[in-house]
């Protein structure tokens, strides 16, 4: 096993054949510790390289509803009325603090995300 930092794109691409030909290796074992080290180094480059920025506060309850299975409408019970949830929806209105407490609170989407400006 001889495993080196991923500095460059090169390394990084060598890095996930090698994890590829170890997907499946036996866990603590040689291979396993291997595959573990490169998972961790892959994932420090591409934390680096290839950030991926928090969503909206919009997509993340869209995407917290389709997680759910629930539909717009039952949005009513955490923002209010349905027109006022047609708006947040759509951007024509911006959260209040009372509704970034109950969708945090309801549908566990973390404040901060509910909290920055879109």
């Amino acid at each position: 096993m001889k495993i080196r930092p991923i500095k460059n794109k090169k390394d990084y691409e060598k890095a996930l054949g090698r994890i590829d030909e170890l997907w499946g290796c036996k866990k603590n074992s040689t291979d396993g510790d291997e595959f573990e080290i490169l998972l961790t180094l892959v994932e420090k480059y591409e934390e680096q390289h290839y950030p991926i920025p928090p969503p909206d506060p919009l997509e993340a309850i869209l995407f917290r509803l389709e997680q759910m299975n629930l539909t717009r409408a039952e949005l009513v019970k955490y923002i209010g009325y349905k027109s006022r949830v047609s708006e947040v929806l759509s951007g024509k209105r911006k959260l209040t603090l009372p509704m970034i407490r109950t969708l945090h609170k309801k549908l566990k989407i973390p404040a901060e995300i509910l909290i920055k400006e879109y």
